[in-house]
């Protein structure tokens, strides 16, 4: 069963897929925060679109979704080749495999809070056995 958050989230999922920036300001506030820190729509914006073109193959893929009424877990999914260095890692366009635990936490239908923790040590294994 989906519920209502879920589906946005879905959308907003879709957003970055997409790589739809303009219509990013629909699914995050202006005064959202990440990993504790008040960074504002711009600089997440920002921050998602260097992503984007430092991983020409970026997609988010929805592994594990939990909601409830204003909070979003996720397990997103990573099939990725970074063309430089990705997470201070030299991956130099090799193909990692990861996941990221995020929560998010919603307020007026928007994402106001987002904490976000990357299975680095998987791609350092991963580089490792290259």
């Amino acid at each position: 069963m989906t519920s209502p958050l879920s589906e946005l989230y879905q959308e907003y999922i879709d957003c970055l897929n997409t790589r739809d920036w303009d219509n990013l300001a629909n699914y995050v506030s202006t005064e959202v925060a990440y990993n504790g820190e008040i960074v504002g729509l711009d600089a997440y914006r920002q921050a998602r679109e260097k992503e984007a073109r430092e991983i020409p193959d970026l997609y988010y893929k929805i592994d594990i979704l939990v909601c409830d009424d204003n909070t979003v877990a996720s397990r997103l999914e990573f099939d990725i080749s970074p063309t430089g260095e990705f997470l201070g890692l030299p991956v130099n366009g090799h193909r990692v495999l990861f996941c990221e635990n995020v929560f998010y936490q919603y307020k007026g239908g928007k994402i106001v809070r987002v904490w976000s923790v990357l299975d680095k040590a998987a791609i350092e294994a991963q580089l490792s056995s290259q």
